[in-house]
């Protein structure tokens, strides 16, 4: 009791001998708008030397350091991190808003053997910088380099990965008991959560959990206000955070200062053991009514201290200090006030504040663009179809969770506000939403990274399939993403959704298809629809002309979409000349999405080699219902049939095959088949183009598939070997 009582004393002696001057709150608008006063420019750039940055290795390094030093730590690694970005690209501004953050965690604490989880890990730059992988960071998302999210296997700094969102909360938690039911010495779990982050359903689940459990945890709330990406989307509800969590703290910030060191040693009080909280009963009523207050973190069973200015050292390293050293076991949620892009101009001009961002000019901020401009994205694409089916039809709407800028509604959202909704991270709340507004009659587009989806299973089967709701579903960035890695790719979906009875699944192979995808599922009434499509660009006119044989008028891609016929295929190639006279020398490819234009690439290569050879290639377009009068005429003219898709096992192959044997059309042992598809494993950073090369589904492995399966290459066997 004597040492608990001499600390609480102590607290704002501590105070004085660790800052260097008084805390003087700043306004809200001071704070979103801040910079770093020691950048000149443009054109900016960084110190020439990072003399402290170089002595350290590891957190244990920064020990010894005292303030001056750390803010000039701080400097250096917020250069070091914009000097390595710009030349590889990545999840920038993200990291800028939580440098001084970054820098308090590591000065206070000591990892691995306390733990710090980062949601969403694409704010961990500086945190990699520190814990040992600086000069990892040239090959920062590349092949063979180190991962833009905490990776678990990369690093014992890195204790949980998250490169999805609203799950810190709950790792810590669970990491807390486990600490204390294992009897460890040291029980500091941290969850640094972003606002955009805990509008996920799952992170009130924890919260919940957590006072009720009464873990000992401390999260920190890391609220810069950009909720979605990016932020200021029109669309139904203003171009505010898409988020009412994010107007609550707002107005936090607007009812009182910013909690200063002196403010938090009264209201720490409740942190002490009981004995020793009447004795300062009085001091800390005062300060809990005119600093805190009640707030909804406090009635979920939280200590809410805050806000704090989450860019200023000086005031955050005694607070954490303070709830380290804490003997109490109730959570703590500690509010931190950041910029997003802090200490860059371009990226606090940035409409999206820089968040994911190319190869750019550190000097300006400006990207560096393909010097040959390339087609339009091909969520561009779908999105301007989407407006030229709500253009025709007032009952169109679209819905994103917190990404309109990757799923294209931001581009819809400019043409139909009132017909845009963004529901924040929150994708079981979206399906069901829509599922809602197909009730009562409205045509929504739910729009959702194929990976992001995974989070909303539930109620696709439940809320949308179950009750056969014409939702239609819109799945972005299927198959290998690149850069981002194994918890972005979307190659999941396909094996996920087959199983779901009602669903109506379909794949583009082109930006022709895409645009009619899209205007078939604006037709469509009769039942829950599924369309997903990559991340990638359209091919344009020319190579759509010669590759993939479209007549287009006047050599132009049509300005608007048709519907096509649900459940029905189409064969794109025929076999050259006189090629496959007979049908064992006869190749089919049933390709699903855009491993078309690899199929239609290997199959004029097979033709070149062997003269004999004739390969058709089709485009299946739909995987439920399956074309089973394609896949018979397939089976009955060829001695091989190859599906070929951007998915995992499980998925369109698995569907064909199953047709096949329940068709009788293997019986007689007359045709082969051979399913390509994404392997059972995780593919880690690279491009899209070397990832699908180690997936072995690019233009050269259907090649060598066809080429072995017709006996023209000899396949060594283990008597070969």
């Amino acid at each position: 009791m004597r040492t608990s009582l001499a600390l609480l004393l102590a607290l704002p002696v501590v105070a004085t001998a660790f800052t260097s001057r008084a805390f003087t709150p700043r306004s809200v608008n001071n704070v979103l708008n801040a910079q770093d006063s020691n950048i000149p420019g443009p054109p900016y750039q960084g110190p020439a030397v990072k003399p402290i940055l170089d002595s350290i290795s590891s957190p244990a390094n920064m020990k010894t350091l005292d303030m001056r030093q750390l803010k000039q730590l701080t400097h250096e690694l917020r250069w070091e991190v914009l000097e390595s970005v710009s030349k590889t690209g990545g999840h920038l501004s993200s990291s800028l808003g939580v440098m001084e953050l970054t820098v308090a965690l590591h000065y206070v604490f000591d990892m691995p053997e306390d733990d710090i989880i980062w949601d969403v890990s694409h704010q961990c730059y500086p945190h990699k910088i520190l814990t040992g992988r600086r000069g990892g960071m040239a090959k920062l998302r590349q092949l063979g380099g180190i991962s833009g999210f905490c990776k678990r296997k990369e690093s014992p700094y890195d204790s949980f990965g998250a490169g999805h969102s609203s799950t810190s909360i709950s790792a810590a938690q669970g990491m807390s008991i486990a600490k204390s039911m294992l009897g460890k010495r040291k029980n500091n779990c941290i969850a640094v959560i972003g606002d955009g982050a805990i509008t996920g359903g799952m992170a009130y689940e924890a919260m919940n959990s957590a006072g009720y459990l009464n873990s000992r945890m401390i999260v920190i709330l890391n609220d810069n206000g950009q909720v979605s990406l990016p932020t200021g989307t029109p669309s139904a509800g203003g171009t505010v955070p898409a988020s009412q969590l994010s107007t609550y703290t707002s107005n936090l910030l607007v009812s009182k200062p910013f909690q200063d060191f002196r403010d938090f040693a009264k209201s720490f009080n409740k942190l002490l053991p009981e004995s020793l909280q009447d004795v300062n009963k009085r001091i800390d009523e005062y300060a809990r009514g005119v600093v805190t207050g009640g707030t909804l973190f406090e009635e979920l069973g939280f200590y809410y201290v805050g806000p704090v200015d989450g860019h200023d050292l000086e005031n955050m390293i005694p607070i954490l200090e303070k709830l380290r050293d804490s003997p109490n076991n109730k959570p703590v949620l500690l509010h931190l006030k950041t910029t997003k892009g802090y200490g860059y101009p371009p990226a606090l001009e940035a409409s999206d504040r820089m968040h994911g961002v190319g190869k750019f000019d550190l000097g300006t901020g400006k990207q560096i663009k393909p010097s040959k401009p390339s087609s339009p994205s091909l969520t561009s694409i779908f999105a301007n179809a989407l407006i030229d089916a709500a253009t025709e039809d007032r009952t169109v709407v679209g819905i994103t969770a917190a990404m309109p800028g990757g799923t294209g509604m931001d581009i819809f959202g400019r043409r139909f506000p009132k017909r845009t909704f963004d529901v924040g991270i929150a994708e079981q709340h979206a399906v069901t939403m829509g599922a809602g507004m197909a009730c009562e009659g409205l045509k929504p587009f739910v729009c959702i990274y194929s990976t992001f989806m995974q989070r909303g299973y539930d109620q696709v089967m439940h809320d949308v399939a179950v009750q056969n709701l014409p939702v239609r579903m819109v799945l972005d960035r299927a198959g290998l993403v690149g850069n981002d890695g194994p918890t972005h790719h979307g190659c999941y979906d396909l094996s996920y959704l087959g199983c779901i009875p009602n669903l109506t699944i379909m794949a583009p192979s082109d930006e022709i298809e895409l645009k009619n995808m899209v205007m078939t599922q604006a037709a469509y009434n009769d039942g829950p629809t599924v369309m997903r499509y990559p991340r990638g660009t359209g091919y344009g006119a020319e190579k759509l002309q010669s590759l993939f044989g479209y007549k287009l008028l006047n050599g132009e891609i049509p300005a608007k979409g048709e519907v096509i016929p649900i459940g029905k295929g189409r064969v794109v190639r025929r076999p050259g000349g006189a090629r496959g006279k007979s049908r064992k020398d006869r190749v089919a490819i049933l390709s699903l999405g855009t491993r078309l234009h690899e199929s239609l690439v290997a199959a004029n290569e097979v033709e070149e080699i062997d003269d004999s050879l004739g390969v058709t290639v089709a485009d299946a377009r739909f995987m439920k219902p399956l074309d089973v009068d394609l896949v018979r005429e397939l089976a009955d003219d060829h001695s091989v049939i190859i599906t070929i898709e951007e998915g995992s096992i499980g998925g369109f192959g698995d569907h064909v095959l199953h047709f096949l044997a329940l068709d009788g059309l293997l019986d007689d042992g007359n045709l082969k088949f051979r399913p390509m598809v994404i392997p059972d494993t995780y593919f880690e950073t690279a491009t899209q183009y070397e990832q699908y090369e180690q997936a072995g589904l690019n233009s050269e492995h259907i090649r060598g598939t066809i080429l072995r399966l017709t006996k023209r290459i000899h396949v060594p066997t283990l008597q070969d070997v």
